[in-house]
């Protein structure tokens, strides 16, 4: 075991280890052409690690590994298209797609040659004789596709891409014969069929699981969580030292004491003395000087000072001398009173006089007054137990005297008579042991000789007989201070054991105050654990006070039993070796190694996941003595310490802290890493460490391996770069606010080396870290600033803006926001900060909400810095405003000439330009681009977004109106207002203005025309001009709603629009019925409090967390047995057992009819979009405004409804399930260009936002458009989105950013969308003009194009869609009826129906069966096979609809895998769900009977005469 196998966790063969709290343990395996999608490999065969399982299940992919072998076996061979195959051609010009291309991956399917002439006619093949087509030279485009050709690089080869598990491809058991057969016969379409022979990427199917939108910064948007821990004041701040102490002894030798009776022969040795052993007139100072060297072997700096049989003035004088020596520290007094008569019963101790005539009795509480506090005190006579009765009531009137004295004069200065500790040899009625065996003082041994006392009382008890006296065991050879001697294991055990008895039995503040805070009371009260357990058997009871519990039967005295015998059993040996020399080496004891052991077995048990504290712990700490197990200590500490602040919290409480910062002096290697993650868990904890590090330069130790080209090697392995990230993060909480830190930091090269791996660095927590690091350099320090400038920084942190990790890109913007506000503000100084700021815009479109929450954090210390400037821009923004209501903008194309700024026809030039007399003083600066994005933000989809873009506007206007220009905004201002006619309130809900009506410009409703104010900043409308039939649209707020023209696209014709267009029968859609779900722990801001600049970041704690959680460990629902880690077992069984059960329904799907109702649900709303849930009953509908109700479609109750927050005018355009294997999502789309994702969307107290953010933002506006469409690919995390944009944008889920913009090469908006979810590298796009669009994101973005196939009657295409499994057919249906099937081989399609002569209102795929279908507007859903077979006709009827005149189809969506239908008409709000039943469908019906026919003959035969 190795310092490197457990300070961190393992990491995963692939990839860069991601983390987790922030970046949730998860793999970069990001090509250089762009991110992909985040991995993970599963650790267990069983389950997997906070993602869920592929497409293709484990089961399915272990049965295609076992079909190759049992293929060959009978003699099949596999037939590959060469010629048809995707990129196949072996011509020159197509080997860039070919270099370029994985392999992709599928079934592996062995066809004979009689199945393959069973195959169907359109499927490809070799005996079709297809040509082959070169796609990368046969793309078609119109005139504007020949400009996107140039500039073309060769793309990197991107890392096969691995895919989620049951969308694709049929699971079964191998006793499954005739689903098996039914492989033969079935090809996939498109040449996907030859990359199926892959025995890895069988293994890769198999094996690979993840998750997406449910890493931490989803849970928690980047606020940190309320610490379920207090810090506790481990360091004993009132600690004190016992610096002084008397020992009193009064034994008068040859008297006896007139109340003690002698037994002869009795105990006679005192401090191991035999005072009748001549010389006897010295036996007195012996015996004085013997304790005194007894005292001092426990603390050698205290000063000992004997007082051999005082007299009752001595007594007094050296206790007042004591006090005044030691001032306020603590004071030892030792009282022997062997000699003198016992303590009285009102408390009294005993003494003499001059002339030792008389027994003086000294009162308590005369000796209170005159040692006073604090003081510990040792009582070795009989009877003690009467001191302590009587201590306590004579300080208690001590203290009421004191306070009578203060009331009589407020100047009195007040004597302190607590803390005090007392040690008793017995009880009250108790006498001491007179047994000659033992010493007379046997209490006082104890304490001050624990190890000799114990060896003697070992011997005594032991039940064996042997030659071993105690005098022979009591001489055991070796030092107390040296470990490697047999006496000095022994004290060092007795050390571990006693704190540990200790430690499991006390109070958490009695052992630090007694074990931790003085080292002479921490070595007494170990030793009184020894009396209570020796002295019991002798009839005595020690006494102490505090009391402490009895602990004689902890189970650890029998671990020091059995050292103690193994220690006297070598005696004889090591007697032998120091009498005549005989060799012999000390065998040492295993307890260490045994405890260690102990220690290792807890933290595999689940008392560490229940946070029961460790007996080992103490051990652990005295094991770091050890250069022999430190190694071992410290890797072991770690895994404790990554249990939690809980963990780290008893760490500390024991002692651990000045032992870790000793070792920071260390030079050894295999300590560095083991020493850096302890550091770091303890200053995620308790960051009061600060002060320590810059003490003996311990932060050197970190600084050092932070250096690029420090490499620490551990068994030949070099440490990880987790460990540098560590050291950063150690550096940062050095700096954190606290000025010393930074000051010392800044004189160091470290902003050096985390700049280098802000740039250099492949890990993603090291450059997170490097740049928070640098942030808290920067923080409030110009001097680190400067030289942040000399260095450079800010133009190396920008390259952070493109980084694929969220987290990385937020840490950037935290490090640009402290660099902002070097108090002397040159020029130089300005012109940085504002190209900081041009720099930072880019995040404003970001994915990840903390990363723009990050944004407007430095746009609020931005703004504040150039508030003037703010101001200015905010003021013409209202002049700019005003002039668009006054003088609405024209649709005559040149829109994008005027870039942010809007100006009339008449001051702009004939290109559409603008003049330069109509600019304003801020235009085209800084400011004006920062306020319009933070205007842009403020209508953001995510809600704390939102709330702070809204008090960084409504700062600078409530600074506006108190400026001298105030007058006039308030004007401008309610002019604007005045003019604004119809503005919705439905949206003004939590995310309201602080003041009111004059702060609403600033933070507009999301009605349509003021989402395109909105949103047209540098993005454009994002809404068509006029909003769904029936409502009156209200009007365009000015200047946001500035929107880009046609630009003389060649858009289809308005009769060729889809349906929803003309439809004039709809009702105005209703919105804000329902709850908008907000994310995890949001804040509303308060509406009575004046913002406040600037916002306060809470990245920096957020990121924190990190290494307060555990590392080391698997994920709850990894551990086997875990509650989490069952559930998915059966979500997985369950999964397994829906794909066995609808797998062989194919032939009857495609032959029986579909008119099987088995439901009816009313949905009290329109049904616009309907999804179902792979394997939940669940099927999700949203309506035609922005209310989602997810119903549980098997038994019709609801589950959840919520609105989707999209505003008035807008629509949902489509929802999809993602992470469907597990704990699935909900996705949602709107036609303002905004992605959702819903967490718990089946609950409508737990739904809440997981993310949001803005996928569509260049929106091109048109009268007859499709908003915005999108897919998921769940098989690389991947969101492709499109609409009346001219470009398709793929967006990452891992990275939450844009990986490719790809140029849609039509002047026609996409209407839709649909890919390849095995590999996601092809998606297919259907356009406005009818054209229908292959690309290819393997290739360049110009490049991508790889098909187009054109349909001259130029209909809007309703849908494409390329089924996940089954022979993987991609259809397309057009407005006008006709539905295609195409392989994206081949130049035409390979099938036309015509599927209606009516309006095609909405078409469905399913995605494994043969069978689609369509809706009408004539009220009619058809099902059709892929043969084109009309198999049913739905007419969709109520006793709601009964009466009304028939209207058109709304939405019609298949179950994934089960034969269910689902699909709703206009007008009507019942959702209908039809399933495939027993009757066979007429195309079939002949066939069929023909079929039963020839059975019963067959049968008939069969028979015996």
């Amino acid at each position: 075991m190795t310092a490197l196998s457990l300070s961190t966790p393992s990491q995963p063969a692939e990839g860069h280890r991601q983390h987790a709290a922030q970046l949730s343990r998860v793999n970069n395996a990001a090509g250089s052409n762009g991110p992909a999608p985040i991995r993970q490999q599963s650790q267990a065969t069983g389950a997997g690690s906070n993602t869920v399982p592929n497409l293709i299940s484990r089961q399915g992919a272990h049965f295609m590994a076992q079909a190759q072998p049992r293929a060959q076996t009978a003699g099949y061979s596999s037939s590959r298209n060469e010629g048809n195959g995707f990129g196949h051609s072996a011509s020159p010009s197509n080997s860039a797609l070919i270099s370029a291309r994985p392999t992709l991956n599928g079934h592996r399917r062995s066809i004979s040659p009689s199945s393959a002439a069973r195959r169907p006619s359109s499927a490809p093949g070799n005996k079709q004789g297809t040509p082959s087509t070169n796609l990368a030279n046969g793309q078609h485009t119109d005139d504007e596709d020949d400009d996107d050709n140039s500039g073309a690089v060769s793309r990197p080869v991107k890392p096969p891409l691995l895919r989620s598990k049951s969308e694709h491809g049929i699971r079964l058991d191998d006793s499954e014969t005739v689903v098996e057969e039914d492989i033969h016969e079935w090809g996939a379409r498109h040449g996907f069929e030859d990359h199926y022979q892959s025995q890895a990427i069988i293994s890769q199917l198999a094996n690979n699981w993840y998750m997406y939108f449910t890493d931490k910064r989803h849970e928690t948007t980047g606020k940190p969580k309320t610490p379920a821990f207090e810090i506790q004041d481990w360091r004993m701040r009132d600690r004190l030292k016992t610096v002084s102490a008397a020992i009193a002894v009064c034994l008068n030798i040859g008297v006896e004491p007139p109340d003690q009776l002698r037994t002869v022969p009795g105990a006679k040795l005192e401090a191991w003395q035999d005072p009748t052993t001549p010389p006897t007139n010295k036996a007195l100072e012996n015996i004085g000087k013997a304790l005194q060297s007894q005292y001092e072997s426990i603390a050698f700096r205290t000063r000992y000072k004997q007082y051999l049989d005082p007299s009752i003035e001595e007594t007094k004088k050296f206790c007042m001398s004591l006090r005044r020596n030691a001032k306020d520290e603590r004071i030892l007094f030792h009282y022997n009173g062997h000699g003198v008569p016992k303590p009285t019963t009102s408390g009294e101790i005993w003494v003499f006089n001059k002339n030792y005539t008389q027994y003086i009795p000294v009162s308590l509480y005369d000796l209170q007054a005159w040692l006073q506090a604090p003081t510990v005190f040792v009582w070795d006579c009989s009877e003690a137990g009467n001191i302590l009765t009587n201590y306590h009531k004579f300080v208690d009137k001590h203290e009421d005297e004191e306070k009578e004295q203060m009331q009589k004069d407020p100047n009195y200065e007040r004597i302190n008579y607590r803390p005090y500790i007392h040690l008793a040899a017995c009880g009250s009625k108790e006498n001491l042991p007179t047994n000659p065996q033992l010493p007379a003082d046997l209490f006082t041994c104890c304490l001050t000789t624990p190890v000799e006392m114990a060896l003697w009382f070992f011997v005594l008890q032991n039940p064996l007989k042997t030659n071993l006296t105690p005098e022979r065991a009591r001489k055991l050879s070796g030092r107390l201070q040296e470990r490697r001697t047999p006496l000095g294991e022994l004290h060092w055990i007795f050390t571990a054991i006693t704190d540990t008895i200790a430690w499991t039995t006390l109070p958490r503040q009695l052992f630090r105050m007694f074990f931790r805070q003085d080292l002479v009371v921490a070595a007494l009260f170990r030793a009184f654990l020894l009396a209570q357990r020796i002295m019991p058997v002798y009839g005595c009871h020690p006494q102490s006070y505090p009391e402490l519990p009895d602990t004689r039967q902890h189970p650890l005295w029998d671990s020091w039993d059995l050292a103690v015998d193994m220690a006297l059993a070598q005696l004889p040996m090591l007697e032998r070796k120091e009498i005549d020399g005989t060799p012999y080496e000390y065998v040492n004891s295993t307890f260490f190694t045994e405890q260690l052991t102990a220690f290792e077995i807890y933290l595999c048990r689940g008392d560490a996941q229940s946070q029961k504290p460790p007996e080992q712990l103490p051990v652990v700490l005295q094991v770091l003595l050890s250069q022999q197990h430190r190694l071992r200590a410290l890797i072991l500490l770690t895994r404790f310490l990554d249990l939690g602040p809980w963990a780290v919290q008893l760490a500390l409480s024991i002692g651990i802290f000045p032992y870790v910062l000793k070792l920071l002096q260390s030079v050894a290697q295999d300590l560095k890493p083991v020493l850096v993650f302890i550091w770091a868990r303890i200053l995620a904890v308790d960051i009061s460490c600060q002060q320590d590090l810059i003490k003996d330069n311990g932060y050197n130790y970190f600084a050092d391996i932070l250096k690029p080209q420090e490499t620490i090697l551990v068994n030949g392995t070099i440490v990880q770069t987790s460990h540098k990230a560590m050291c950063a993060f150690i550096l940062a909480m050095l700096c954190k606010g606290f000025k010393p830190g930074q000051v010392v930091c800044n004189s160091t090269d470290i902003m050096k080396y985390c700049l280098h791996h802000v740039t250099h660095s492949e890990d993603p927590l090291l450059r997170q870290w490097s740049c928070l690091c640098i942030s808290q350099l920067w923080r409030d320090l110009p001097e680190a600033k400067w030289r942040g400038i000399r260095e450079n920084s800010h133009i190396k942190l920008a390259f952070l803006i493109k980084d694929p990790f969220p987290e990385v890109r937020a840490a950037m913007a935290h490090a640009m926001t402290t660099f902002l506000g070097i108090p002397d503000l040159t020029d130089e100084v300005a012109r940085i900060e504002e190209g900081i700021a041009w720099t930072m815009l880019e995040l404003a479109t970001d994915g990840s909400p903390i990363v723009r929450k990050e944004l407007l954090v430095f746009f609020s210390k931005f703004v504040l810095r150039y508030e003037n400037k703010f101001l200015v821009a905010a003021y013409e923004q209202l002049l700019e405003e005003k002039e668009y209501m006054l003088f609405p903008p024209a649709e005559d194309g040149l829109d994008h000439k005027m870039g942010l700024h809007y100006a009339r026809k008449e001051n702009r030039d004939a290109d559409g330009t603008i003049k330069p007399i109509a600019f304003g003083v801020g235009q085209d600066s800084i400011f004006a681009a920062c306020w319009k994005h933070i205007d842009i933000l403020s209508v953001d989809p995510h809600p704390e977004v939102q709330r702070d873009a809204t008090i960084i506007l409504d700062y600078v206007h409530h600074a506006l109106l108190h400026s001298p220009v105030g007058s006039q905004a308030q004007s401008l201002m309610d002019d604007i207002l005045r003019r604004a006619r119809k503005v919705s309130r439905g949206d003004m809900s939590q995310r309201s203005s602080v003041l009111g009506t004059h702060t609403a410009i600033a933070q507009p409703m999301p009605s349509p025309g003021l989402l395109k104010r909105t949103a047209s900043y540098l993005f454009g409308p994002l809404l068509k001009e006029n909003s769904v039939a029936g409502l009156t649209t209200p009007p365009l707020t000015p200047g946001l709603s500035r929107t880009l023209s046609h630009r003389n696209r060649k858009g289809p014709s308005l009769e060729n629009a889809p349906p929803e267009q003309n439809d004039q029968m709809t009702s105005p859609a209703n919105y804000h019925i329902a709850n908008e779900p907000l994310c995890a722990g949001y804040r509303e801001r308060s509406l009575t409090e004046v913002p406040k600049l600037p916002l306060p970041s809470t990245f920096l704690d957020w990121s924190t967390e990190y290494f307060r959680e555990p590392q080391m460990k698997l994920a709850e629902a990894e551990e086997p047995g875990s509650h989490e880690y069952n559930e998915r077992l059966w979500r997985r069984s369950r999964n397994e057992a829906v794909l066995r059960e609808t797998q062989p329904q194919k032939a009857q799907a495609r032959t029986h009819k579909w008119n099987s109702q088995i439901g009816i649900i009313n949905n009290g709303a329109q049904p616009a979009k309907m999804a179902f849930h792979q394997f939940e009953d669940h099927v999700a509908v949203a309506d035609d405004g922005n209310t989602v109700t997810v119903w549980d479609w098997r038994n019709g109750t609801r589950k959840s409804r919520f609105s989707n927050g999209n505003p008035e005018g807008s629509k949902i355009s489509d929802m999809k399930f993602i992470n469907e294997d597990d704990q699935a999502l909900l996705m949602s789309g709107s036609s303002d260009g905004v992605i959702r994702i819903y967490r718990n969307y089946d609950s409508d107290e737990g739904v809440e936002l997981a993310s949001s953010w803005r996928a569509l933002t260049h929106m091109v506006p048109s009268n007859v458009n499709s908003g915005m469409v999108f897919d998921w690919q769940q098989v690389n995390g991947q969101v492709l989105v499109a609409g009346d944009e001219r470009v398709i944008r793929i967006w990452n889920a891992g990275h939450e950013m844009c990986s490719h913009e790809i140029p849609a090469r039509s002047g026609s908006c996409v209407t839709s969308l649909t890919s390849d979810q095995m590999t996601g590298n092809i998606f297919v796009a259907g356009f406005g003009d009818g054209a229908i669009r292959v690309f290819d994101t393997r290739k360049r973005p110009q490049e991508s194009m790889v098909r187009k196939w054109k349909d001259d009657s130029r209909q809007w295409v309703r849908s494409v869609h390329m089924q996940r499994g089954g022979q993987r057919e991609l259809l397309s249906a057009s407005r006008n009826g006709k539905v295609r099937l195409w392989d994206i081989r081949m130049e035409n399609p390979l099938k036309v129906f015509q599927a209606t002569k009516d309006v095609l209102r909405t078409a469905s795929t399913h995605e494994h069966l043969p069978v689609f279908a369509v809706g009408t507007s004539a009220h009619l859903v058809k099902v059709f096979d892929f043969d084109g077979h009309e198999l049913s006709r739905l007419e969709p009827s109520t006793s709601f609809t009964a009466g009304l005149k028939l209207t058109p189809i709304a939405t019609t969506a298949f179950h994934p895998h089960r034969m269910i239908l689902g699909y709703a008409a206009r007008g009507d709000n019942h959702i209908h769900i039809s399933a495939c039943g027993n009757e066979v469908a007429a195309p079939f019906a002949q066939a069929f009977q023909q079929a039963a026919e020839v059975a019963k003959r067959a049968a008939a035969s069969q028979q015996p005469v």
